[in-house]
């Protein structure tokens, strides 16, 4: 069976483009990284996935006249590449609806909270502000309207009594990593399945118990 191809956008450091790119390249893994596009010459991921024998591409969003114009650009260089899911990691551009629409149940994004609360920046201090005992991360299908499309996979994160941003970042950080690589084979299985606004996995495995913070 042909693996799925995936194209990943990036902007900066390409952390979560790293964890793809070590689960791609476990035997069995149902997707391969076909294509990753920057919109940044800078990018540290370019780096990554250069090394991982990865074709890359620099699609500068300041040579454009408008996000249209962009956003016709990557869809073109995905197009071309073959590529049958589209993973935002770190891609720091708002996309147009134009382009949503277009790859719409096969464009993903990981935001660093548990969706649908703390929506857009800084979610991290927008957590710690609201006192919240759990925070995390979640891997949503893109919709035109921001951090809000169906949800395939989320990891909770306990909020200790001593974090502040950094702390709280790092350790959802090591869950993200975990979250996009299994949203991903998900999706390369044919396990996933969007019913209105809710995501519908085959064959899926609820925790074992519920998460308590604190415990005593």
């Amino acid at each position: 069976m042909a693996k799925l191809k995936i194209g990943i956008l990036i902007s900066g450091r390409g952390s979560n483009l790293q964890a793809l790119i070590d689960a791609a390249a476990e035997e069995g893994y149902p997707a391969e990284i076909a294509l990753v596009i920057a919109n940044k010459a800078d990018a540290a991921g370019l780096a990554r996935a250069e090394a991982a024998g990865i074709r890359t591409e620099v699609i500068p969003h300041r040579r454009f006249a408008d996000r249209q114009a962009f956003d016709a650009a990557l869809d073109a260089s995905l197009t071309a590449a073959g590529i049958g899911l589209v993973c935002l990691a770190g891609f720091m551009r708002i996309l147009t609806p134009w382009f949503a629409e277009r790859w719409r149940d096969r464009l993903l994004n990981i935001h660093p909270s548990l969706l649908p609360a703390f929506k857009g920046l800084d979610p991290h201090a927008q957590a710690l502000a609201a006192g919240v005992r759990f925070s995390g991360c979640t891997v949503h299908f893109v919709t035109p309207e921001m951090d809000s499309g169906p949800i395939i996979v989320q990891a909770a994160v306990p909020v200790l009594d001593g974090d502040d941003e950094h702390r709280l970042a790092d350790r959802v950080l090591e869950a993200e990593h975990r979250c996009y690589p299994l949203a991903v084979r998900l999706i390369a299985e044919g396990r996933v399945r969007v019913s209105g606004q809710r995501v519908l996995v085959a064959q899926a495995q609820p925790p074992a118990a519920a998460a308590i913070n604190p415990q005593a």
